[in-house]
């Protein structure tokens, strides 16, 4: 009954008539349906990831260099810190002029390439694969600079040496604030071990010059550390660095206090003397041991 109202009827008659499109957007569907994957959207992909491949092997391949080129720099940069440990009353200004010249070797040969391979890239992408060398050379640079000078190397006095080896169109290789930091950090285990060699040659105005700068380099550092990004490596070096600066000062402490028993007269043949609270014949008697 209610089908036979004139509203329902035509709505059945509409539902039960096949609707069609419109004859333009039948068209599109159709065409969009069965559009095929044409030759020129294959061969546009192949090109995208030979690309990407070719990117990948030279990425690859320039880190393959940094790394070489950073453990060449490690590697001599220690050979400068060898030769600056070999300073002596007599020899002070002789063997300072051979470091410094083994420094600049170590800069125009090592550091040139890594400033070659970085340049106008971004280096923090392989700052990973540069940084132990950079902190090695960073350390006996600083190194040089305070047994010549009594003074710190800066940052930018480093960054300046850089310059004239790098390309003047391109972005040139900087020391970022961090490894500079890092290699500052390894700089006072080194000078805790220039610290104790020159007490032991009776050097005390020089042991103590160390021991006041290892110290102002901790008290700065216990600064800047805590607002760091998290860096466990730089946590760790500062619990090295305060053991230095305990040592030096230790050392220095026990000449001042016990300094006739710790180092003999200059000049003096006598050997049966106390070193740290020890005999001559017990330090002996211990190495056989």
């Amino acid at each position: 009954m209610f089908l036979n109202s004139s509203p329902f009827k035509r709505l059945f008659l509409m539902a039960s008539k096949p609707q069609h499109l419109h004859p333009i957007a039948e068209a599109s569907v159709l065409t969009s349906a069965k559009k095929p994957r044409t030759m020129t959207t294959v061969s546009a992909m192949k090109d995208g990831f030979a690309n990407y491949t070719d990117y990948l092997n030279q990425f690859n391949d320039k880190r393959e260099r940094v790394v070489k080129a950073s453990r060449d720099i490690t590697i001599n940069s220690k050979k400068v810190i060898f030769q600056v440990h070999r300073i002596s009353k007599s020899n002070r200004e002789e063997v300072l002029e051979k470091a410094e010249k083994d420094l600049a070797a170590v800069t125009s040969q090592y550091i040139s390439r890594l400033v070659k391979e970085l340049q106008g890239t971004d280096f923090w992408r392989l700052r990973r694969a540069y940084s132990p060398g950079v902190q090695e050379y960073i350390e006996a640079a600083t190194l040089c600079k305070f047994c010549k000078s009594g003074t710190l190397l800066d940052l930018a006095e480093i960054n300046a040496t850089l310059l004239p080896l790098s390309d003047p169109s391109l972005e040139p290789l900087q020391i970022n604030v961090l490894d500079y930091l890092l290699g500052l950090a390894d700089l006072t285990g080194e000078l805790m071990r220039l610290a104790m060699g020159r007490i032991s040659e009776g050097e005390l105005e020089y042991a103590e010059n160390i021991c006041r700068f290892v110290r102002d380099i901790y008290r700065e550092l216990t600064l800047v550390v805590p607002h760091m990004d998290e860096n466990s490596e730089m946590k760790k070096k500062m619990e090295v660095m305060l053991q230095s600066a305990v040592k030096i000062e230790t050392a220095c402490f026990g000449v001042h206090v016990r300094g006739s028993e710790y180092i003999p007269s200059l000049g003096s043949t006598n050997q049966n003397y106390s070193y740290m609270g020890a005999s001559a014949i017990d330090l002996s008697l211990h190495k056989r041991a």
